[in-house]
């Protein structure tokens, strides 16, 4: 019994990590590259001079969705006998924001598709904007989900009894998380703010992918 719980929790952590570099690849690197927020020539022009990057971060972005029902699934694996409803909150927020990064993926792919059919960008880099712009806000508003299944996390770390300060950071994150989804909308002019409030996120998510890899996790029931 022991050793299988081992087992699922090492590969929860791989699956976490493979999310974590997907993630850091798509959205940090590739789209950072092509994506010129309100400048739809400039937009449009690096999509096509820059095709090769866009597939590969489409090609990334469709993985982390893989990656991320994944993990969902395989935390319930790990967590259902600490707590179900907890195990099952986490793994139908992860599903759902699974659901919302791919239907944000189709977006990237038909801006991309759509600059290269009409290589006149005068005509068509509005539309091209548009497409990548609803990619960008799905992500905006999928922070609600990535926020909520960060919060039954932490939750279930403390019931598992891995490092207390594991479980806050996570909860704080989600948190974070959820207001910076709010944040985005109602207050868009605070964007250092918004991203500071999700770095304890980013610590928790690196130190639960990492207490996966090579701790044992305990899952005990209350």
């Amino acid at each position: 019994m022991q050793k299988d719980l081992f087992s699922t929790s090492r590969i929860t952590g791989l699956l976490y990590l493979g999310l974590a570099l997907t993630g850091m690849f798509a959205f940090l690197f590739a789209k950072s590259k092509l994506y010129v927020e309100g400048d739809a020539v400039a937009t449009t022009t690096n999509l096509i001079s820059n095709q090769s990057l866009a597939r590969m971060g489409l090609s990334a972005e469709l993985a982390l969705v893989g990656f991320q029902a994944l993990v969902a699934v395989w935390f319930f694996k790990l967590f259902k006998k600490t707590d179900m409803f907890a195990a099952i909150s986490l793994t139908v927020f992860g599903l759902v924001n699974a659901v919302a990064i791919l239907i944000s993926n189709a977006f990237w792919l038909a801006a991309l598709l759509l600059a290269l059919e009409n290589p006149d960008i005068a005509n068509n880099a509005n539309q091209v904007l548009v497409l990548f712009n609803l990619h960008e806000v799905i992500w905006i508003v999928s922070k609600l989900f990535f926020g909520l299944w960060l919060i039954p996390m932490g939750y279930l770390a403390g019931l598992a009894k891995m490092p207390r300060f594991l479980g806050w950071f996570l909860i704080g994150g989600g948190v974070g998380y959820i207001l910076s989804a709010f944040m985005s909308i109602l207050t868009p002019g605070l964007a250092d703010v918004n991203e500071l409030i999700t770095i304890p996120a980013t610590i928790g998510e690196f130190w639960m992918i990492g207490y996966l890899l090579f701790k044992k996790v305990t899952a005990t029931g209350k």
